[in-house]
């Protein structure tokens, strides 16, 4: 790892360092982790549920940051990343790095103080899988980066889930699953788009170094795993059928739009247009599956569907 060469070096303020956080991932991981909340059996209070989410947050953003200033230089050489406050030159490098490890630490201490020390414990399991494990180790040795780093970004909902129960049971290790397996379709569609920014700087994403044929079909390839493992919520009892059936269709159009992608020829590769279309559902299709596992648990409660 080196210093970024930048020319300038200005004051840093509050939106670079929000900046730093990834906001925009980190709506996907406070949405997931209230989900997982609201979903979880049993009560809790307000309070310490809303301090349960919030540590979710700080410890994704402080995750981030720590990506950030290890991966500066190669953001720098990266068109989608070389505005960002480290490769842009408004923040120190150092400063990048206080700011990730404080909050980190930050976000695992309140909770363990605050909500359950099984949650804290997995909170920090999963900050050190994505800050050190993937960034450190992972991202610039294997194609199989995203599959295996994949597990940060899927303990939200489980940790959402224990902050209510303080267990770990099938539910929030299924809840964990649909998101690790939904992850390497999702990225690799982005891959397939961006990948002349990987190859730049070296990293062996799996359309650089396997080629986008196999990409493609790799694609394919968790989208069909995915259909039962999003639908095995409600197949062991865990939810009712609304979330089953919501699973089910959203899962099956999922896989329905992986299929032109998979078996498109090079021809066809030229634009992007499936392939961000692709991306872009994938986005959706978290939301909406997560969503409909609350509207299903809320109805449950209330008894709306019987």
């Amino acid at each position: 790892m080196t210093d970024v060469v930048s020319t300038t070096q200005l004051p840093a303020d509050w939106r670079d360092f929000f900046a730093l956080t990834k906001p925009r991932v980190m709506s996907l991981v406070i949405f997931t982790g209230l989900c997982g909340l609201l979903a979880a059996p049993g009560s809790i209070h307000p309070i310490i549920g809303f301090t349960a989410i919030l540590c979710i947050a700080l410890g994704a953003g402080g995750a981030a940051a720590l990506n950030q200033w290890w991966e500066a230089d190669l953001d720098a050489g990266m068109k989608r990343t070389s505005k960002r406050p480290l490769p842009a030159g408004r923040m120190h490098r150092t400063d990048a790095r206080d700011f990730g490890v404080l909050i980190s630490a930050a976000s695992v201490i309140i909770m363990g103080l605050g909500v359950n020390w099984l949650a804290s414990g997995i909170l920090a399991f999963s900050i050190v899988y994505y800050a050190i494990v993937y960034t450190i180790w992972l991202k610039p040795r294997t194609p199989q980066n995203i599959v295996i780093g994949g597990g940060a970004g899927a303990f939200p909902p489980m940790i959402g889930w224990i902050a209510v129960t303080g267990d770990i049971t099938l539910m929030p290790v299924l809840l964990f699953a649909i998101i690790f397996f939904w992850t390497p379709p999702h990225f690799w569609a982005l891959a397939l788009f961006v990948q002349s920014d990987y190859a730049k700087v070296g990293i062996p994403m799996m359309p650089v170094v396997k080629g986008e044929k196999s990409t493609r079909r790799q694609i394919l390839a968790y989208c069909i795993v995915l259909v039962p493992i999003a639908a095995a919520p409600w197949l062991i009892g865990g939810t009712g059928a609304f979330y089953g059936v919501t699973a089910i269709l959203l899962s099956l159009v999922f896989l329905l739009m992986s299929l032109p992608v998979a078996f498109r020829t090079a021809e066809e590769c030229d634009k992007m247009s499936l392939e961000k279309r692709l991306f872009a559902f994938s986005i959706f299709y978290l939301f909406a599956l997560f969503a409909a596992l609350v509207i299903d648990r809320v109805a449950a409660q209330f008894g709306v569907f019987g």
